[in-house]
């Protein structure tokens, strides 16, 4: 009998950034894990399943508004809640 609620399905395309139109603060109410090649990520920014690809910090590159600069990495991408 607990009152947690459901998770939201995983969209195919999600973003950590409030800004973007991919950001669903729904699914941010639970842990999500996100895994590149078989190998769990945890500074992933952005994603895409159906064209596998993940967005990650270059280093402590950022651009000229102090946003990180983002490289695509592509592979199979895989993501869950935890």
């Amino acid at each position: 009998m607990t009152d947690a609620k459901p998770a939201t399905p995983i969209p195919d395309r999600l973003s950590v950034d409030p800004r973007s139109p991919h950001h669903v603060a729904a699914v941010f109410e639970h842990e999500i894990g996100i895994r590149l090649n078989d190998k769990e990520r945890f500074d992933v920014e952005e994603y895409c399943l159906s064209e596998g690809w993940v967005k990650v910090p270059a280093g402590k590159a950022v651009d000229r508004k102090g946003h990180p600069l983002l490289i695509k990495l592509k592979g199979k991408v895989e993501a869950f809640y935890r």
